[in-house]
C-alpha cells in the first residue's frame, strides 16, 4: 500500500470535489490499518477515494484503535464532528490520479515531506482540479461565485477572494517545519521544502519542486524543479520548468549553488555552479569555454554543460558573449543566514 489518509474536503453544489484537507496522510501504512479502514468503509481494492459520513466515524475509530493504530483513531472520532464532506483515501499504486482527491492525497505527501519531486505520477492532474475562488469563506466553484457573493452582500458579509485558481497556497494545508515564507500566497501545495529553507516575499515555490534545504529563496522555482541543499536563488531569478518550454529536459539545481539576481536556467546545474545576475542560460545558448588562463577553447551549446559541476557563467561586458569557466573563485554562501533559516 502506498498511502492512505482520511480528510475533510469541499464540494459545489453538484457534489463535486474542489478540495481536500488531509491533517495525517501515511507513506507505506501497516497492512493492518488498511484493512481495518476498507472493512468499515466498505472500500473496494486497489485506488479508491471513498466518501463516508460522520456517523461512520465511531466505528472506523474503534476499528483503527482495535487494530493498534491509535493517532489516525483520534482523527478519526474528530472527524464525527464535520459539518463538511468526508472522504478515505486508499492509494495502493502509483498511476496516474483519476479524481481530485487522489491529487490532493499526493500534494499533501509531498508538502509533508513524505516524497520529494518527480517522486510520485501526477499525470493529467489539470484535468481533474476545478478552477476555485479561494475566498474569505472558504473555496467556491468559480461558477457559483456570482450567487455566493450575492447571498454574502444580503447577509451584510464581505466576501473577499483572495485569487482564483487550481492549486490552493500550501500553508492553508500544511506548515513544515524549520521554514520561514514571507508570503504565504507564493507557496502552492504540492511545494516540497526542506529543513531550514526560507522564501521571500518575492520568491515563489510551484507544485512538485522545492528545495532541499537549507538555502535562501528570492526567485522562481518553477513546477518540476528541485533546488539541492545549501543553494540560493537571488532576487527575481527564474528556473525554466517541466510546464514550459516543451523540452523534456528536467531542470534542477545542485548543491551550494547561486542563480544571481534576475538571471535564469534552462539547463540543469551540478554542484556549486554560479550563474551570474541578469544572465539567462537557455538550452541552445552559445557559451564560450574558457581555460584557467582566461583563453578561449571552444564554444558549445548550453545544453552540454547540463548537470556538470563547478561552473561559473558569466556575461562578457565587452564583446556579450557567455563564457564559463572554473568556479574556483565563486562567492561564498553565506553560512550565517543558513544557520538561521
Amino acid at each position: 500500500m502506498l498511502s492512505f489518509a482520511l480528510g475533510i474536503g469541499t464540494q459545489n453544489t453538484q457534489g463535486d470535489w474542489l478540495e481536500i484537507y488531509y491533517p495525517t496522510p501515511l507513506l507505506n501504512p501497516d497492512a493492518s490499518l488498511v484493512a481495518a479502514a476498507r472493512q468499515v468503509l466498505d472500500a473496494p481494492e486497489g485506488n479508491a477515494s471513498v466518501s463516508f459520513l460522520p456517523e461512520h466515524c465511531t466505528a472506523l475509530a474503534k476499528a483503527l484503535e482495535a487494530a493498534g493504530h491509535g493517532v489516525q483513531a483520534e482523527l478519526a472520532e474528530a472527524l464525527a464532528h464535520s459539518q463538511r464532506p468526508l472522504v478515505a483515501m486508499f492509494l495502493e499504486s502509483d498511476l496516474p490520479p483519476q479524481n481530485a482527491p487522489e491529487v490532493y492525497l499526493k500534494l499533501h505527501l509531498l508538502s509533508h515531506r513524505l516524497v520529494k519531486p518527480h517522486d510520485l505520477d501526477l499525470t493529467g492532474m489539470f484535468g481533474l482540479l476545478r478552477n476555485i475562488a479561494w475566498s474569505s469563506e472558504g473555496p467556491i466553484d468559480i461558477e457559483e461565485l456570482p450567487m455566493r457573493r450575492l447571498k454574502a452582500r444580503l447577509a451584510g458579509r464581505p466576501l473577499s477572494v483572495d485569487c482564483v485558481d487550481k492549486f490552493p497556497k500550501m500553508t492553508d494545508y500544511v506548515v513544515p517545519t524549520g521554514i520561514r515564507i514571507g508570503d504565504t500566497s507564493r507557496v502552492r501545495l504540492g511545494a516540497y521544502l526542506g529543513e531550514g529553507t526560507t522564501v521571500m516575499h518575492e520568491g515563489f515555490v510551484n507544485f512538485n519542486a522545492g528545495a532541499e534545504g537549507p538555502g535562501m529563496i528570492e526567485g522562481r522555482i518553477s513546477a518540476g524543479v528541485m533546488v539541492g541543499k545549501g543553494s540560493d536563488l537571488g532576487g527575481g531569478c527564474s528556473t525554466m520548468g517541466t510546464l514550459s518550454g516543451g523540452g523534456n529536459m528536467i531542470i534542477s539545481v545542485g548543491e551550494g549553488c547561486l542563480i544571481g539576481a534576475n538571471a535564469g536556467i534552462g539547463i540543469p546545474l551540478g554542484d556549486r555552479c554560479t550563474v551570474e545576475a541578469g544572465l539567462y542560460i537557455t538550452a541552445g545558448a552559445k557559451v564560450t569555454l574558457l581555460d584557467d588562463q582566461g583563453q578561449e577553447v571552444e564554444t558549445v551549446a548550453a545544453r552540454n554543460l547540463a548537470g556538470q559541476p563547478d561552473l561559473l557563467l558569466r556575461r562578457n561586458s565587452q564583446n556579450g558573449r557567455i563564457e564559463c569557466l572554473t568556479n574556483k573563485s565563486a562567492v561564498a554562501l553565506n553560512e550565517a543566514l543558513h544557520a538561521h533559516n
